[in-house]
């Protein structure tokens, strides 16, 4: 019986010990879950979409955010939501011979937290829009009038070059951040009208960003690069 008694006593403490554990990793995970929990919150603690009908950038406010600042909606006027200028063809006496309008917030203050964005492209016979990307937005480009070249490169490491010749009344769209181009293929003048997914989508033309860099990049870099005589580069910074 003692022997009994011993045994059931040692059961016991072994199942107790075992309770024990068993509460105190259910406890930590609890924990765990809540930090978890708690980070992943603070993580996604923005709403990305607007949280009123409205903000129209003022342009006189001096504070800074990622963005413009709202102007008092009691002040808004149908203008703020307007623009008129699409309506005339851009300037394309410049090297690449094409001319972009832009109709971001800046020039349409209605345009302000609402994610998109719109430009006029115009250009000379043979005129190209060079290769470029925007950071911040895809674009879905529609011909006006003319025949366009359009293309755009995938990332690394493939570097795919995907193209299309559009015309009058075709649509292409060009993924956010892909090196993109366009290039009229026609005698005559071009237009395209272009949509963007952001208020600023930003352009970054590489050409310019490469080779007219301020200041310059070193021209041995860009010699290694590009894998040409650093001669080469001296001579392309030269026209930046």
């Amino acid at each position: 019986m003692r022997h009994k008694a011993a045994y059931f006593t040692t059961k016991k403490s072994q199942t107790a010990f075992l309770l024990s554990k068993s509460k105190e990793m259910s406890n930590k995970l609890i924990i765990l879950s809540f930090v978890a929990l708690t980070f992943g919150c603070l993580a996604f603690a923005y709403e990305p979409k607007p949280l009123q009908d409205f903000c129209v950038s003022d342009p006189n406010s001096s504070v800074q955010v990622n963005g413009l600042v709202c102007k008092d909606p009691t002040q808004v006027q149908a203008d703020d939501f307007f623009f008129s200028g699409l309506h005339l063809r851009g300037n394309t006496s410049n090297p690449v011979g094409s001319r972009v309008t832009q109709v971001f917030a800046n020039q349409l203050p209605g345009l302000n937290t609402l994610g998109i964005s719109m430009v006029r492209i115009d250009y000379a016979p043979w005129g190209q829009n060079p290769p470029h990307t925007h950071p911040r937005a895809t674009e879905i480009l529609t011909v006006i009038e003319g025949t366009l070249e359009v293309g755009f490169v995938t990332s690394n490491p493939n570097n795919r070059f995907i193209s299309k010749v559009l015309k009058k009344g075709d649509v292409f769209v060009f993924p956010v951040g892909l090196v993109h181009f366009q290039r009229n293929l026609g005698k005559g003048y071009a237009v395209a009208i272009a949509a963007l997914s952001s208020q600023n989508p930003g352009a970054i033309t590489i050409a310019n960003a490469v080779f007219g860099a301020n200041p310059l990049i070193p021209a041995d870099i860009l010699a290694k690069a590009f894998q040409v005589d650093k001669s080469v580069v001296d001579q392309l910074q030269a026209k930046f």
